[in-house]
C-alpha cells in the first residue's frame, strides 16, 4: 500500500500539536495528525481544565459560610456529590475535545486515531493501519507523562493525577505524594471538598522554585485549612489492607488514606516514538532536545510543548505550535520568548506569579527594594474570613524596574496575567505610582504601596 504523503505531520493532539497543525493548514501545507488517547491533551483532558473545575468545587465551601456575614440564611446544610461533579465536568471535557477536532477538520487537517513512531527521519507507521506515513517535516507534540517511583513496593496500589478525575468513589482520607503545585492544587481539591488530606514530601517546603514567602504563606493557609504535612520524607512501602491504604515512610510514620496520590513531577512522553537509531537528541530524562526554533538534532524532525522540558506551560506549548507554524509554512520566525512568563497555582489560596523571585532577584541585583502588603479582603470584613492577602513587589533599586511581582489570594491568577503585559514592556515602580488606582479593590495595592518594606543591598557583582 502507498504511503501517505503530508507536507507536516504532527504526533500528538495537545494544545501544542494541535495548535502548530491547524495554523500550518490555514498557510496551506497539507497536514496530517496522530492521537493515541483523546484530541486536547492533558491540559484539556487530564490536566488545566478539569482541575480548575475541581478547584471551582472545593471552594464552594467557603462561599456557603461566608454567605451567611452578608444576611443569607441556609435552609438546609451544604452536601457535596462526588458522581455528579465527575458526570459534568465529564459533558464539559467531551465538548471541549469535540472542539479540538472541529477545529482541525475545519481547517483541512487529516486526523488519525492511533499510537504513531518514526520507521525513519520522514516515515512514521500509526499502528493498527496499513501502509506508512511520509512527511516532509514531522513534529513530535507528545507531552508528558506522571512520575512514579517503581522502586516502592505497593506502588502498584497508588493513582496519579491522571485517575483523579475519574474515581468512582470519593475518598475521604488521601494521602498526596509531592510537593509541586499539583500536588498542593489537588491537596486543596479534595480539603475543600471535605476529605481528610495529608501530604508527604521529601523535602522541608512545598512549591520548591516559587519565591520563598509566598511558599510558606500559602503552606500556613493551608495547614489552616485542614492540610497536614509531612516533610522530609517519602514513602519505603505502600499496603493495601482492609481499612485501606497505608503508606510507610522514611520518617517511621505510617499514613492511611482510601486513596495514595502520587504528583511527584512528570516526564516527557517519548515511550514508543521509535526515536533509537534515528538520531534525535535527547536529554537525561528523555527530554527531546531542541534549538530555539523548536527543531530536533534531526533536521526534517521538530519538538513543543512538554516533551522538550523547557517551560511545561499549556499557553507556552501553543505558542511554540503556532511560531514553528509560521516559520516553516509563512514568513514568521520560530524562536519565543521564554522570558516573563505569568504562572498561576491554583492552590487554595491561589498564587499568581510572574518575574523573578525574591531569592534570585537578590543574586541578580545590587539593590534589590522589596514592597509588600498583606491584608484580609474586603469579602473576609462580613463574611468572616481570616486568611490574608500577599502581594508583594520587587523592583531593582537602580533602574527602577520591577523584577517580580507575587500574589496570594483571591483571582491572583487573573491579577498576574495583566501584570505579565506590564512587566514585559519594562515597567518600573513609578509607572506603577503614576497609576490611577481602582477603589475598592485588592488590585490597587499594586498602584499605592510607596514604602520599601526590606532593601538589599550587596556588594558589586564580580
Amino acid at each position: 500500500m502507498a504511503a501517505q504523503e503530508f507536507d507536516f505531520f504532527v504526533i500528538g493532539g495537545g494544545s501544542g500539536g494541535v495548535r502548530a497543525a491547524r495554523i500550518a493548514a490555514q498557510h496551506g501545507a497539507k497536514v496530517g495528525i496522530a492521537e493515541s488517547y483523546r484530541f486536547g491533551g492533558t491540559c484539556v483532558i487530564r490536566g488545566c481544565v478539569p482541575k480548575k473545575l475541581f478547584v471551582y468545587a472545593g471552594r464552594f465551601r467557603d462561599e456557603f459560610e461566608e454567605a451567611q456575614g452578608f444576611g443569607w440564611s441556609l435552609n438546609a446544610t451544604p452536601s457535596f456529590d462526588w458522581p455528579t461533579l465527575i458526570a459534568n465536568k465529564d459533558r464539559e471535557i467531551a465538548r471541549l475535545e469535540n472542539a479540538y477536532r472541529s477545529n482541525l477538520e475545519k481547517a483541512g487537517v487529516t486526523i488519525f486515531e492511533g499510537h504513531a513512531r518514526f520507521k525513519d527521519a520522514n516515515t512514521l507507521h500509526i499502528d493498527g493501519r496499513d501502509g506508512d506515513i511520509r512527511a516532509a517535516k514531522s513534529l513530535i507534540a507528545t507531552g508528558g507523562t506522571p512520575n512514579l517511583d517503581h522502586r516502592v513496593p505497593g506502588i502498584e496500589h497508588v493513582i496519579t493525577s491522571n485517575e483523579a478525575f475519574h474515581l468512582e468513589t470519593f475518598p475521604k482520607r488521601i494521602v498526596i505524594a509531592g510537593g509541586g503545585y499539583i500536588a498542593c492544587e489537588f491537596a486543596g481539591i479534595f480539603a475543600g471538598l471535605g476529605a481528610d488530606v495529608t501530604q508527604i514530601y521529601r523535602g522541608p517546603e512545598i512549591l520548591r522554585g516559587f519565591d520563598d514567602e509566598v511558599r510558606t504563606h500559602v503552606r500556613e493557609a493551608m495547614e489552616a485549612r485542614g492540610v497536614r504535612f509531612a516533610f522530609n520524607q517519602v514513602f519505603t512501602k505502600i499496603e493495601k489492607t482492609g481499612d485501606g491504604l497505608v503508606g510507610h515512610t522514611t520518617a517511621g510514620e505510617a499514613l492511611v488514606g482510601d486513596q495514595i496520590m502520587f504528583a511527584i513531577g512528570r516526564s516527557p512522553n517519548v515511550d514508543g516514538l521509535g526515536l533509537d537509531g534515528l538520531g534525535v537528541e535527547q536529554g537525561a530524562n528523555g527530554k527531546i532536545v531542541v534549538d530555539a526554533t523548536s527543531r530536533t538534532s534531526v533536521d526534517s524532525i521538530y519538538a513543543v510543548g512538554d516533551v522538550t522540558d523547557r517551560v511545561n506551560l499549556t499557553p507556552v506549548a501553543i505558542r511554540e505550535g503556532h511560531a514553528l507554524a509560521d516559520m516553516l509554512f509563512s514568513s514568521g520566525k520560530g524562536d519565543v520568548d521564554h522570558d516573563l512568563i505569568p504562572t498561576a497555582v491554583f492552590t487554595t489560596p491561589e498564587i499568581g506569579t510572574v518575574g523573578l523571585t525574591e531569592q534570585d532577584a537578590r543574586e541578580r541585583y545590587r539593590v534589590l527594594d522589596i514592597y509588600r502588603s498583606t491584608f484580609r479582603p474586603m469579602k473576609s470584613t462580613l463574611g468572616g474570613g481570616t486568611e490574608k492577602m500577599l502581594l508583594k513587589l520587587l523592583v531593582d533599586g537602580e533602574s527602577d524596574r520591577v523584577v517580580g511581582c507575587h500574589i496570594v489570594g483571591p483571582d491572583a491568577g487573573e491579577m498576574a496575567q495583566l501584570l505579565g503585559i506590564a512587566l514585559k514592556m519594562g515597567a518600573t515602580k513609578a509607572d506603577f505610582d503614576r497609576t490611577m488606582a481602582l477603589h475598592p479593590t485588592a488590585a490597587e495595592e499594586l498602584v499605592t504601596m510607596r514604602q520599601v518594606s526590606e532593601q538589599v543591598v550587596r556588594d558589586a557583582v564580580e
